[in-house]
């Protein structure tokens, strides 16, 4: 509401400036919207059809090699702006996904298949290979680490 006022006033003031304004935040807008939506499509089939005995299996704290496997690729394909991700992933986590692939996944983002060719011509083969292949290991660190520090604060919160 108060963005709103905010831009009645200006619109008074400067109505040229605040319409090109009002238009940028109209085309952000519609940039964010189908991602959005797709991640909340994604809720809703989730919440249809997988269970919280499937998203333990796949996705939660003893899923393993598989676990990695599914969150690393899933990271690497998945497109749109991180924030869109957001609600999604924590429906899984309510379902029982472990923090370790949920961190894993948004940490594989970095991966991009569809830059991999662009990178390449701009920075040589070796280079394009080394940042994957490091993308893919930093995820797997910087899930072990909230692994590791999750563990940590369990047990000064059951000691407590």
């Amino acid at each position: 509401m108060g963005v709103a006022v905010a831009y009645l006033i200006l619109w008074v003031m400067a109505p040229d400036r605040s319409s090109h304004a009002l238009r940028a935040a109209g085309h952000i807008l519609l940039q964010a919207s189908l991602p959005l939506l797709l991640a909340f499509f994604m809720m809703f089939m989730l919440n249809l059809f997988v269970t919280p005995a499937h998203v333990t299996r796949f996705m939660g704290g003893k899923a393993g090699a598989r676990g990695i496997l599914l969150s690393s690729v899933a990271g690497i394909v998945s497109m749109g702006p991180v924030y869109a991700w957001y609600p999604f992933l924590a429906s899984l986590k309510e379902k029982g996904a472990s923090d370790f692939y949920l961190v894993n996944f948004l940490s594989n983002r970095a991966v991009k298949p569809a830059l991999i060719p662009l990178m390449i011509t701009y920075f040589g083969w070796r280079f394009s290979l080394v940042f994957a292949l490091f993308g893919v290991f930093s995820a797997l660190l910087a899930a072990t680490v909230v692994r590791f520090l999750n563990r940590i604060s369990s047990r000064k919160t059951s000691h407590a």
